[in-house]
């Protein structure tokens, strides 16, 4: 049996660095990580889950008075503008203006809302306040509230969203 006898320092022997860049390699990922986490904060969808949860005859309420008033529109998309065609029942009355909604599904910071203008007709008018991409939920209603049509928007698509009321109770 040999011996070694160079007397080398323990730190230039390669099996302690082996041994060490795993834990080491673990503690940076680490800390990128939390870089990551901080930096693209998404914050909350909603933070009163609880009271929305309360509020939800209300808004039923809402989809079902569109449907009794037979409305419908279509939403098209020309860069930074937005135009929709609202049609409904020949009694009933379509408001000059008309809020419309447009929610990301993950990224509250990215919500937008946008006052259509009436340009007669049916037809409103308005400005996005950023460029949109991707699924988007939509909602459209009256500025008194009385009721709203709601749906779900590929905003990247050529075609335009047509958003359609179910009849209700």
């Amino acid at each position: 049996m040999r011996l070694r006898n160079d007397n080398r320092p323990w730190y230039k022997e390669p099996w302690p660095w082996i041994l060490i860049s795993g834990p080491a390699i673990v503690v940076v990922a680490g800390f990128i990580t939390a870089w990551l986490a901080i930096v693209s904060n998404d914050g909350l969808v909603t933070d009163d889950y609880y009271k929305q949860g309360l509020s939800v005859n209300q808004r039923l309420h809402r989809d079902h008075m569109a449907g009794n008033l037979g409305l419908h529109a279509d939403v098209m998309r020309s860069e930074m503008n937005i135009r929709l065609l609202l049609g409904a029942d020949a009694t009933a009355q379509v408001p000059e203006a008309i809020i419309l909604k447009l929610a990301h599904p993950t990224r509250a910071g990215q919500d937008q809302l946008v006052q259509m203008v009436s340009e007669g007709q049916g037809f409103y008018s308005g400005k996005l306040t950023a460029d949109i991409s991707g699924r988007w939920l939509v909602s459209i209603e009256d500025p008194a509230g009385q009721w709203r049509l709601q749906g779900e928007w590929q905003a990247d698509s050529v075609e335009p969203l047509r958003l359609t009321a179910k009849a209700g109770k």
